[in-house]
């Protein structure tokens, strides 16, 4: 990669770029983060349970020191022994190894998630390069982790020291002691010492977690040219998708006109739009548009209306009200009760006058105030 190709990475990671990264196993990682969790996490099962860890195991060391003589002479008296010794130390260690597996566990779920990625595991050869090896022994990264590791030493380094300094004179005053208090005060002080790291490995990990998750955003970073070649990639080019929204449409314009032959009336322009209505008292609580369309769509609709025996009728602003405000599928709006009404009452009277053999009546008539009455509050009129 060029030096101009990573000055133009200045987008954040798409998320698609993130997936595809957690894939290959490149997810932000502390090392730190775990670590201080291991420890915090021992730190405080010793700190809860180390008195019954240390009985349990006094018990196992009289238990493997106090052997009958009448079982030196059975040949498995060692293994018995040892199980016994055995089951008594894990007894004893368990919520000491119990605490710090689910610490162990639970950190890397706190930066980067869990994750196991079979590519990574994948053999590479350029990895066996001892070019790129000695490149990433000398690079500005490994300085970096080096100046780190430095860092991360003298702190410890300077907390073990003053906690030193501090217990001094406990310490010498162990010479002192019976050999039972001298063991509790040395357990003391080693559990004062190992609480004080650990709250020294805690601020590390808190300082160094977030670096983890900016530098490997970073590292991630996508240049406006990614980014769009992503977007074609994931969606099609510009003309796959003016195909696909092509294809959508006719499909579309298909299911609707088979809904026509459904309709009771089919209020038009006469030539620009048309409008297809369905009204059943049993499921419908209001009259249902099942089709519209402008120019030739409307056409279409208005033969296939013809074939199947629907009624037109001419209502310019009805239909270019129902047109311009109601969804297929969608119910007209109360606004438009009385004028649809009046239309399918129409309908009704044909109907009635071509089995009486009578003269159709008389079309209903709307002005144009009816659009503004049925617009919603806010469009346009």
């Amino acid at each position: 990669m060029s030096n101009e190709d990573a000055q133009e990475r200045t987008e954040a990671p798409t998320a698609k770029k993130l997936e595809d990264a957690k894939k290959k196993g490149q997810v932000p990682r502390s090392v730190d983060l775990g670590a201080a969790a291991v420890t915090l996490a021992a730190t405080g099962a010793l700190m809860l349970f180390g008195a019954d860890a240390a009985r349990s195991l006094m018990e196992m060391l009289a238990s493997s020191l106090s052997v009958r003589g009448d079982d030196l002479v059975h040949d498995d008296i060692m293994l018995r022994s040892l199980g016994v010794s055995s089951g008594l130390a894990l007894l004893g260690m368990m919520p000491l190894l119990a605490a710090t597996l689910v610490a162990a566990l639970a950190s890397p779920a706190l930066i980067g998630g869990w994750n196991f990625s079979t590519e990574a595991l994948a053999f590479k050869p350029e990895r066996l390069d001892p070019i790129k090896g000695f490149g990433r022994m000398f690079s500005m990264r490994s300085l970096v982790e080096l100046c780190k590791s430095l860092a991360k030493f003298a702190l410890i380094a300077g907390i073990a020291v003053l906690v030193i300094r501090s217990q001094l004179g406990e310490v010498r005053a162990l010479a002192t002691q019976p050999l039972a208090p001298a063991i509790i005060e040395s357990g003391r002080i080693a559990l004062y010492a190992l609480l004080a790291m650990s709250a020294g490995l805690a601020i590390i990990a808190a300082l160094d977690a977030p670096f983890q998750v900016w530098q490997h955003t970073k590292e991630l970073r996508m240049s406006m040219q990614e980014i769009r070649e992503e977007m074609k990639e994931s969606e099609g080019s510009p003309e796959t998708r003016s195909r696909i929204r092509s294809m959508q449409q006719t499909l579309a314009k298909r299911r609707m006109l088979q809904d026509v032959p459904q309709a009771d009336v089919v209020i038009t322009n006469p030539t620009h739009f048309a409008v297809a209505l369905r009204y059943d008292e049993k499921r419908d609580f209001a009259p249902v548009v099942l089709a519209k369309g402008s120019d030739e769509v409307a056409a279409r609709i208005r033969e296939v209306a013809r074939e199947h025996g629907v009624t037109l009728v001419s209502a310019p602003p009805l239909a270019r009200a129902l047109f311009r405000y109601v969804d297929i599928g969608r119910q007209v709006p109360h606004t438009l009760f009385v004028a649809v009404a009046q239309v399918l009452t129409y309908v009704w009277h044909i109907k009635v006058a071509r089995r009486r053999g009578e003269a159709p009546p008389v079309p209903p008539s709307f002005d144009d105030s009816i659009e503004h009455v049925a617009a919603p509050s806010g469009a346009a009129p």
